[in-house]
């Protein structure tokens, strides 16, 4: 290091440093595998610190108490070695193997390394650095940046000029590397990794993509109706405060391989995050989730996940549905209804079958071309929406017989029946039960849809009176409420709508 001056008051003494170079860092002392070498004497070798870059250099002596001619130490082992190269480098995209352990035998050759044996194996570098390894029955699969191999193990690969090959037995630990089909990898994300019995899941940012490793070779299940979602998230983990991060496991409880992918800081919980699952009897992603963990994985069948160093196992019966980390959300489902494509339509009633306790939140048709508006100089487009639509059990209220004025059995802020309480001092009113929402027969649920949009030009009756909204097709959420039967089971068996062919207006 230019313009360092060290003044050593010892004879026949050496100085010694190594640095590290290459591709990652530039002359980065390394001290053979330590942590640093103290900056005071230690072990009698007198050590002194470079003021100007903060690492220690450490003072070797070689002759008792370094006095002038004194008895000089022999070669043996030293603290501290001069190589022929003090450079050290980083093979990112090698592997070395050490001796053989045999816990049975009493073998441990695990800290060998005979430098005259071919111990080591190289992978293509221009595919990046190797990630992560799997051993499977007596193969490896090496994962790198950008591609992903089969390396063999205790047996080598004999190929024919016809291109043609066998496997052979042979002293080789580490044999062959053969590539597996498609320019895919696991980028810098080896935390996404998950495997069930011989499927292998894992995340290619670098492809925005979803891969398994299968039998059949390497599939791209995130095309599976999630091409474009994974295309965005996993596009836009990265941000300025750091890379993010895409975790993997295998729910054994629900077999379904779980993804979370993270933008960074990947702890701050106010971060972006989706957390979602892949079925393989389906072929497609079934849940969207609201947990956002930091480590996952299962044992026993059972599917667990940390979160802020707390340990969480989740399908438990003991919390309510739909409850991750101490903190529930409502379930929702969005379906799309799109009949008679070509006509435009006017949906008039909205209906499911299932549990008591699903709400219509949002409803809305498809936007119309975008229209200038000058008074904001912008193009907008316009469509119909509906107001919400209650639960049978938000929407039910009397007719207080006193006033005649509708009371309603949940107020807001209050549970079930508190509003009845309030007026009647009782949750059981003998007055008729009615429904501003889902009204219910037998176990199927049916309303009315009020247009909440306002007018377009052109139309002849408009306003809060219309029932129904217009357009091609309309986009429908249900929701769970938040009184009915809280962390219960709902089910939604079912949706279904009432339409009317018209002319648009």
């Amino acid at each position: 290091m230019p313009g360092v001056t060290i003044e050593v008051k010892y004879f026949n003494t050496f100085v010694l440093k190594k640095t590290l170079s290459g591709q990652y860092v530039t002359n980065q002392p390394v001290w053979n595998g330590s942590f640093g070498v103290p900056s005071t004497v230690a072990g009698g070798y007198p050590v002194v610190a470079d003021t100007s870059q903060g690492t220690p250099f450490a003072i070797e002596e070689s002759r008792i108490r370094g006095g002038f001619n004194n008895t000089s130490v022999d070669f043996s082992p030293r603290a501290f070695l001069v190589e022929e190269n003090p450079n050290a480098s980083i093979l990112f995209s090698s592997l070395i193997y050490s001796g053989i352990f045999n816990s049975r035998t009493g073998v441990n050759d695990t800290n060998v390394f005979p430098v005259g044996s071919d111990i080591t194996k190289s992978a293509d570098p221009a595919n990046g650095s190797i990630q992560k390894l799997y051993a499977e029955d007596t193969n490896m699969i090496v994962f790198q940046e950008y591609k992903v191999s089969r390396a063999l193990i205790d047996k080598d690969a004999i190929y024919s000029a016809e291109g043609g090959g066998s496997v052979t037995s042979s002293n080789l630990v580490i044999g062959v590397l053969q590539p597996y089909a498609g320019e895919y990898g696991i980028s810098q994300n080896p935390e996404s990794f998950a495997v069930y019995g011989y499927r292998k899941y894992f995340t290619d940012k670098n492809n925005n993509v979803v891969l398994r490793l299968s039998r059949d070779g390497m599939t791209e299940i995130s095309s599976y109706g999630m091409k474009d979602f994974f295309r965005d998230e996993l596009n836009n983990i990265d941000t300025n405060a750091g890379p993010g991060v895409v975790r993997g496991a295998y729910d054994l409880y629900t077999d379904q391989y779980v993804v979370s992918m993270q933008q960074s800081p990947v702890y701050n919980t106010n971060t972006e995050f989706k957390t979602l699952t892949f079925d393989d009897t389906i072929n497609g992603w079934p849940s969207l989730y609201t947990y956002q963990p930091d480590q996952m994985f299962s044992v026993r069948n059972n599917f667990y996940s940390f979160k802020n160093e707390k340990l969480y196992r989740h399908n438990s019966t003991a919390v309510g549905r739909n409850t991750f980390y101490g903190s529930q959300s409502p379930s929702s489902v969005t379906v799309v209804f799109n009949p008679d494509p070509t006509r435009s339509k006017t949906f008039s009633t909205m209906s499911y079958e299932g549990n008591n306790g699903w709400e219509l939140t949002t409803l809305a048709s498809d936007g119309t071309g975008k229209d200038y508006q000058s008074l904001n100089n912008v193009y907008l487009s316009t469509n119909d929406s509906a107001n919400t639509v209650l639960s049978y059990i938000m929407g039910e209220y009397v007719i207080n017989p006193t006033n005649g004025q509708a009371v309603s059995g949940t107020p807001t802020g209050a549970g079930v029946g508190q509003g009845y309480v309030a007026t009647f001092g009782t949750k059981n009113p003998p007055q008729p039960r009615l429904h501003a929402g889902f009204d219910r027969k037998e176990n199927a649920y049916v309303a009315n849809l009020v247009n909440s949009s306002p007018a377009a030009q052109g139309e002849i009756i408009f306003g809060s009176v219309i029932s129904g909204i217009k357009g091609f097709y309309a986009t429908a959420t249900f929701s769970t409420d938040r009184y009915t039967d809280p962390g219960g089971e709902k089910q939604l068996f079912s949706v279904a709508t009432d339409f009317f062919s018209n002319n648009g207006y």
